[in-house]
């Protein structure tokens, strides 16, 4: 198994010095090593148009949900969910989950939502993946409340501290993180990275954003996870190849493919 873009956003990336082609910003990634890519859907209103984008793509996965910081504005339509969600290029449900970091006045509506996505999931028998930003409490209670154990799934791009990336691996989930742990101020998170197993981790870039250093000041694109999976290696004091190895086949067992 090689390396895997486990969340990035391909139908937002800033394609200008590819002159808007999506498949030379694949390229390059592959070029890098990148073998796989799972492009996340953050509104289901624009889910059809992401799907055409990457339509032909045999190395792009896809999911389906409604972030939890666009629910403001969503109406959730259980029956179009559902529709879309089942159809089998969709590996997972989400992104979906609870920030509290940028909304709060809306904590009972995110709460909705998620409850939803993981009802749906576990009916669908799909993982699904979180986004969780000052919401520890919340996000643990509500996976314990609506089966996440059974369900499965990953926190990407993780944040928190090492007792909640814990609880949520003690409930079978992954964790999975971003170009942020190359950051200078990202101390606190790469001790996170240095205590919990690589059997439970995935790297990610969240493209077009959290561009890792030394590239940061430049739009974030899937090549560049590379980066994080060297980050890893580096903060555990183990080889690339191990990195990639092991959350490239963490990727496939999460998400049943082959």
């Amino acid at each position: 198994m090689k390396l895997v873009d486990s969340h990035c956003h391909l139908d937002c990336l800033d394609l200008e010095k590819y002159n808007g082609n999506l498949s030379q910003a694949l390229k390059a990634a592959q070029d890098e090593g990148v073998e796989h890519f799972l492009c996340v859907c953050i509104e289901l209103d624009q889910f059809d148009a992401m799907c055409d984008l990457v339509d032909g793509f045999d190395n792009v996965s896809v999911s389906a949900g409604i972030h939890p910081l666009h629910v403001k504005d969503a109406v959730l339509d259980m029956a179009k969910f559902e529709r879309l969600a089942s159809q089998s290029k969709v590996v997972a449900l989400g992104e979906t989950g609870l920030d509290y970091y940028y909304s709060k006045d809306n904590k009972i509506q995110q709460q909705h939502f998620f409850r939803q996505h993981l009802r749906l999931a576990a009916q669908l028998k799909k993982p699904v993946i979180i986004h969780t930003r000052d919401a520890k409490q919340d996000t643990l209670d509500i996976l314990r409340e609506e089966n996440g154990p059974q369900i499965g799934g990953v926190l990407h791009c993780f944040t928190e501290d090492v007792d909640m990336a814990t609880q949520a691996i003690e409930m079978g989930f992954y964790i999975s993180f971003s170009g942020i742990i190359s950051f200078n101020n990202a101390a606190r998170l790469r001790q996170v990275v240095a205590e919990i197993p690589l059997r439970h981790m995935l790297v990610e870039t969240d493209s077009p954003y959290l561009t890792p250093a030394p590239h940061r000041g430049k739009p974030n694109e899937p090549r560049y996870v590379r980066r994080v999976a060297q980050c890893v290696a580096e903060i555990k004091g183990i080889s690339y190849d191990e990195v990639i190895e092991t959350t490239g086949q963490n990727f496939v067992n999460l998400f049943g493919l082959e």
